[in-house]
């Protein structure tokens, strides 16, 4: 990744066309080296989420280029290589897992995150009927220590059609159900262990993927 962070760094001094078509040998070069890292993670994530089995990495990994049609930033260029390793590629709206490299920001997530409308309330009618089986999942130790709590919004109230005082309420008010893991430094995102480490924190986030897939069916 040493590649990678090494480009990157420099593009956030240099978010131009001019630079970027200068340096774009340099850009395919790291590009190569993330795919590699994805690959790496989608190989090791099979062997706990078969579901994965001929996801290709290319498919996971998001375009550097930015829309900046209705955006006030007009920097061209993503400072981070990102990539949703979902079962068939990133579009496909599975929760799954991601991976995000930026000098500064290196971090590993999953989930169901910001689910579309009728899938939100797929999960939270599960979760309203299986509180118990939800809470074994998020409150599990080893997921309050690679996790905390679970990440994104939450509604001020109730969302539409559960009482105030539904036993599950705390968890009902999310927009999304995520687990965000940010203890990744840049040394660590480096070296030879860091495919191992991420499997291990993408390991302990399945079963909240499994539990999110099934209640979107």
């Amino acid at each position: 990744m040493k590649s990678v962070l090494g480009f990157l760094r420099e593009l956030q001094k240099n978010n131009n066309r001019d630079w970027f078509k200068a340096n774009k040998n340099r850009y395919d070069s790291a590009r190569e080296d993330f795919l590699v890292l994805v690959d790496k993670f989608i190989k090791g994530i099979v062997r706990f989420d078969p579901e994965m089995a001929g996801t290709n990495a290319a498919d996971c990994v998001f375009r550097i280029y930015r829309d900046i049609r209705f955006s006030d930033d007009k920097t061209p260029y993503k400072t981070a290589f990102g990539a949703s390793m979902q079962p068939g590629g990133r579009t496909c709206g599975i929760p799954g897992y991601y991976v995000n490299i930026s000098p500064g920001n290196c971090f590993l997530a999953g989930g169901a995150y910001m689910p579309p409308a009728p899938e939100l309330k797929k999960i939270r009618d599960r979760i309203a009927g299986d509180l118990k089986g939800f809470r074994k999942i998020v409150e599990a130790k080893k997921f309050k220590e690679l996790f905390g709590e679970l990440a994104g919004e939450k509604l001020k109230t109730a969302p539409k059609g559960f009482p105030k005082d539904h036993e599950a309420i705390e968890y009902l008010r999310y927009k999304g159900f995520a687990a965000y893991h940010d203890k990744v430094s840049e040394k660590l995102a480096i070296s030879p262990d860091f495919v191992k480490y991420g499997l291990n924190v993408f390991k302990a986030m399945a079963p909240l993927n499994f539990y999110m897939r099934k209640a979107m069916k």
